[in-house]
């Protein structure tokens, strides 16, 4: 909330917002027995804006639906303003009406813009990770954010939009796997299908390979560390391999600590013994 409002209306004293509440920016303040959400943070930064900002960027993405946005990444606000607090970042950036959408008063970029400016921000793989969160979200088309090219032409980084958008799979369910797929398209492989189903024998999905080539029936897996760490999931992955290996699919599974090298090398054995 913004104190001095709080204070103006005699909803608290200046006793109780010293007491009872924490100051995040200026004039802006959240209770002291508050666990601030990634969402707390962004509605702190854009009342911290005077409510002129518009969200833009990651922080855009998660109220979009976007998994896999750290709960301290800086607020970005589409905003004209050199003295951003600190945790949020300002940009001086141009949006068109139709870009801007209104959320429960609050304004932020629409799904399609911003798509095209987390495909210009960062290094090419964490751009395409964030793409794949928010493309299974929204199941957004590139053609849509493609169409926004016209009339930001000047834009940063805009020569790698097609790149970026060319390599995002709505299918990644973590920045994890999304990593893995870039790693094996940067070595030469096919690109591999996602969300594979495994049919029972009656015909119905009964699981999802992450990714991999079904013609060969080849696939990928990558494995968190809930999978070890949680007895019940463990007893279930166990249950679920035996079946996916029983009806003829070839799986490398891959965990936290696996070298690229050793990935790559597993695959290219893996698919060279089913295309003999």
């Amino acid at each position: 909330m913004i104190g001095s409002e709080a204070v103006q209306s005699g909803e608290l004293t200046r006793h109780d917002l010293r007491k009872y509440y924490r100051r995040l920016h200026p004039d802006v303040y959240a209770s002291k027995r508050t666990d601030l959400r990634l969402e707390d943070r962004i509605m702190a930064a854009w009342l911290w804006s005077r409510r002129r900002g518009v969200v833009c960027g990651l922080a855009a993405s998660a109220l979009h639906g976007a998994k896999w946005v750290d709960a301290d990444v800086p607020i970005e606000l589409v905003l004209p303003n050199h003295r951003a607090p600190a945790g949020v970042i300002a940009r001086n950036s141009t949006l068109s009406d139709d870009e801007v959408i209104n959320r429960d008063g609050m304004k932020l970029t629409t799904v399609e813009r911003t798509a095209f400016d987390l495909a210009r921000t960062g290094r090419i793989g964490q751009a395409v990770a964030r793409l794949d969160a928010l493309a299974a979200a929204t199941h957004f088309k590139d053609d849509d954010v493609r169409a926004l090219t016209p009339r930001h032409r000047r834009s940063r980084h805009i020569r790698r939009l097609d790149e970026v958008l060319d390599l995002v799979d709505a299918g990644a369910e973590s920045p994890q796997e999304t990593r893995v797929r870039l790693l094996l398209l940067d070595n030469g492989f096919p690109r591999p299908a996602t969300q594979i189903p495994v049919m029972d024998p009656v015909g119905y999905p009964r699981y999802y390979l992450d990714m991999g080539w079904k013609d060969i029936m080849v696939a990928v897996e990558y494995d968190g560390e809930h999978h070890r760490k949680n007895t019940a999931d463990y007893r279930k992955d166990i249950i679920r391999l035996e079946y996916i290996q029983s009806v003829g699919w070839l799986v490398i599974r891959v965990v936290a600590g696996n070298r690229p090298c050793d990935i790559v090398e597993r695959v290219h054995r893996a698919r060279a013994l089913r295309l003999r």
